[in-house]
């Protein structure tokens, strides 16, 4: 059983930056890969980036490339969204998820465990 609590959204003007937090209570996020969803309203939930549970893969949507980046110190149970020049579309409740894959996917199905989300809003 993993437990996700997100932290760091926040209001910032557009071409500003934050940094979103991820941390995980239980024995196993080591183990797993680790994702980062997010959801505007009106809209699905979608993919933002993916990292597998030793940090050595990532992936990213097309939108946020070159401008996130996403991280994890397993000794820390944390993982990290850094984002940067950041957009109107950005703005949304931003949350992460893992397991049980050890190497994250772009499926949100996949993903087992889920955090309760943390809001972004991007001010023009």
């Amino acid at each position: 059983q993993v437990e996700l609590v997100e932290s760091g959204g926040g209001l910032v003007q557009a071409g500003g930056s934050l940094r979103l937090s991820c941390a995980a209570s239980g024995r196993t996020f080591d183990n797993y890969g680790m994702g980062w969803f997010r959801q505007a309203p009106g809209k699905e939930r979608e993919f933002v980036a993916a990292i597998s549970w030793s940090g050595s893969t990532t992936q990213y949507a097309d939108s946020v490339k070159g401008r996130f980046t996403i991280s994890r110190d397993n000794a820390k149970k944390t993982g990290y969204l850094q984002m940067n020049s950041l957009k109107d579309e950005d703005a949304a409740v931003y949350y992460c998820a893992v397991g049980p894959s050890l190497y994250g996917d772009r499926v949100l199905g996949s993903y087992r465990y889920w955090g309760q989300g943390t809001q972004v809003t991007v001010s023009s």
